[in-house]
């Protein structure tokens, strides 16, 4: 048993090399460092239909969305890297959400999400580094609930960013990305603390 925040780290793609997975594992690495306790999963372990209400009336949510929101509802805290596609967040980050955020019978609206602590980050080969698609991510995640950190980082040219275990080169853009992480466990252990009551 541990008191320690515990943050789920995953990345919003699907590729095997993906820039934004390596960020993501980075971002677990560096949570475990910062005193949380960090879980990294990757999507594609949880293929998902796109989001129809036809299925869900039907014959409820899939089982990966099922057991998506299982390992979301265990944590307080996310650490997502999301690639950006055409200026926007991605079609599988998006559709994970909109799956997740169902409610099952029995449970509270958005249980997965409202109350959440969240920080962002980005990957890209391109020169903004994934810079608007986190900007979507943003908003979606706010209007569901999610309490983000106002830190995020896009990391640019991403195909030469990392090193062989997986830091990143530039050793500023690897401070931001630890204090992302930090700032994440921070806020997700002091919100799951008792608010002290003055007498």
């Amino acid at each position: 048993m541990t008191d320690k925040p515990k943050v789920l780290c995953f990345a919003g793609s699907l590729r095997k090399d993906s820039h934004n997975k390596k960020l993501a594992r980075l971002a677990a690495r560096l949570v475990d460092e910062a005193g949380g306790q960090a879980t990294f999963i990757d999507l594609k372990d949880f293929d998902l239909p796109l989001y129809d209400g036809d299925i869900e009336s039907e014959s409820g949510l899939p089982e990966n969305a099922k057991k998506l929101k299982k390992i979301m509802k265990e944590h307080q805290a996310f650490l997502i890297a999301s690639p950006e596609y055409n200026s926007a967040l991605s079609a599988v980050l998006k559709n994970v959400i909109d799956w997740t955020s169902r409610p099952e019978p029995g449970e509270k609206s958005l249980e997965a999400y409202t109350g959440k602590v969240a920080g962002l980050l980005a990957a890209s080969p391109g020169a903004m580094g994934g810079l608007r698609g986190l900007v979507g991510l943003r908003s979606i995640l706010g209007n569901i609930g999610v309490i983000l950190i106002p830190d995020q980082i896009a990391i640019a040219q991403a195909h030469e960013a990392f090193d062989d275990d997986g830091s990143l080169k530039d050793s500023k853009k690897q401070e931001t990305v630890k204090r992302i992480a930090s700032r994440v466990v921070e806020v997700a252990g002091a919100l799951a603390k008792p608010v002290a009551v003055s007498k």
